[in-house]
């Protein structure tokens, strides 16, 4: 399985919010504008604490089996392995989902002096947060569940 690059997380990122804003800008030329829900960070918060939790959970049972202590659970490959996709999967929503409302809150800073578009960029604030910290803890899972022979580059597949 390949590694997640920051690259890609990035243009996902700059991609999405570039294009929300320029929704965002058309919608409200219409004038309407679609919201950005309180539940947005709340949601992108949990997954956050599921994929940290994962994490520190695997990592836990791998440092127990690696010093060989009686009565150690090990990992087993297929739950790691799930666990890996989830990670992966849930990086790469986050950065599309955080860039979506980077680009609505970008669009909304604009008109801080209306209350209800401010906390709609105060949602959207919270949910690019939120979107980092699911990217953040995506990649400490990916890196726990990293084996210790992988090699970055391909020379083994190429010789082969």
């Amino acid at each position: 399985m390949k590694q997640l690059r920051l690259g890609v997380l990035a243009g996902l990122f700059a991609a999405a919010g570039i294009l929300s804003w320029g929704a965002a800008r058309l919608w409200n030329s219409y004038g309407t504008l679609p919201s950005v829900p309180l539940a947005a960070p709340i949601a992108l918060a949990v997954i956050a604490v599921v994929l940290l939790a994962t994490a520190l959970s695997i990592r836990s049972r791998l440092r127990a089996q690696r010093e060989r202590r009686p009565g150690a659970k090990g990992v087993e490959p297929l739950m790691a392995a799930r666990a890996l996709v989830f990670a992966q999967a849930s990086a790469l929503v986050a950065a599309l989902v955080a860039g979506v409302y980077g680009g609505m809150g970008v669009f909304l800073l604009g008109s801080l002096d209306i209350p209800p578009r401010r906390d709609q960029a105060i949602y959207a604030g919270f949910s690019v947060l939120a979107g980092i910290g699911v990217i953040a803890a995506a990649l400490f899972l990916e890196h726990i569940c990293k084996l210790p022979d992988d090699k970055d580059d391909n020379t083994d597949a190429a010789a082969a």
